[in-house]
């Protein structure tokens, strides 16, 4: 029987609010990937990045690496849709300085506890108060419309059930010729069925893929323009390579001789809300 939208995001939130536990990922699994960036290096972030961060932000939770879309400048206000424990929040707040903010959203409490702990470590390193993680929901962003500058966000939309109110709320917080800096998943093929009834591969941000063409789609519908969508299927393998728990129960239903990247792609998206909005 198919799941409501409620019951997918409480299943949603309770696999990542174990992660934040350290009961759901790698972290948890013994494993040597957490603290070492190496997932995160194979996706292109560089080791001076992932040496500056909190103990544990690093949870091995990226398919992609957004700040290869977007060069954050000094001074700018950046909201990071579903920060997890703060890690691509943490690089963008450096990036953008003490002049800058950044904004942290993440729907699961846990997740939200685990970054405000962190942001305690990054301060006592930078001496800097540039850098805020509230509760909520990606689709309902508890931020003022017009005030940011940039939308990051790591292998999350997919997993909204309502990723067209995403696009739409991002475009509300965006000032005019704001930017979108973005790394997803993205459907190459139907996914066999016991993959696509998998809330783990949903978790896993696999189930909830749609096609480049469908994103490119819902980003025109809420305004935005210079829409580049680029595709990475080599990252995909990077990731189920791991030891990510999540990746090891999908490929477990992926028919012999194929691999998640014959279904998916990672996919860095571009894009940029015109001076006159009128979505």
């Amino acid at each position: 029987m198919k799941k409501d939208a409620q019951t997918i995001k409480d299943a949603v939130r309770d696999a990542y609010a174990r992660i934040a536990e350290g009961g759901g990922s790698c972290c948890g699994s013994g494993s040597s990937c957490c603290g070492t960036g190496g997932l995160s290096k194979k996706l292109g972030y560089a080791s001076d990045e992932l040496a500056a961060l909190p103990v544990g932000a690093d949870m091995g939770l990226s398919c992609g690496n957004p700040f290869a879309v977007d060069a954050l400048k000094p001074g700018e206000t950046v909201v990071d849709l579903g920060c997890g424990g703060g890690f691509d929040a943490f690089i963008a707040a450096r990036k953008v300085g003490p002049q800058g903010r950044v904004i942290g959203v993440d729907m699961t409490p846990e997740m939200i506890a685990k970054a405000r702990k962190n942001s305690a470590e990054y301060t006592r390193r930078t001496g800097w108060n540039n850098l805020e993680f509230r509760l909520g929901e990606i689709e309902h962003l508890p931020v003022a419309d017009g005030t940011v500058d940039v939308i990051l966000s790591n292998c999350v939309v997919n997993l909204s059930q309502n990723k067209a109110q995403v696009w739409r709320e991002a475009a509300r917080v965006l000032k005019p010729g704001g930017r979108i800096a973005v790394s997803d998943i993205a459907l190459v093929r139907p996914l066999p069925e016991p993959v696509r009834a998998s809330v783990i591969a949903l978790a896993g941000c696999v189930a909830g893929a749609v096609t480049v063409d469908e994103t490119k789609r819902m980003l025109a519908g809420a305004g935005f323009t210079k829409i580049v969508c680029t595709s990475h299927p080599e990252n995909i393998d990077a990731m189920t390579n791991w030891s990510d728990p999540l990746y090891r129960e999908i490929v477990a239903h992926i028919p012999a001789g194929m691999k998640i990247s014959d279904f998916v792609t990672e996919v860095t998206i571009a894009a940029v809300k015109p001076k006159e909005h009128t979505a």
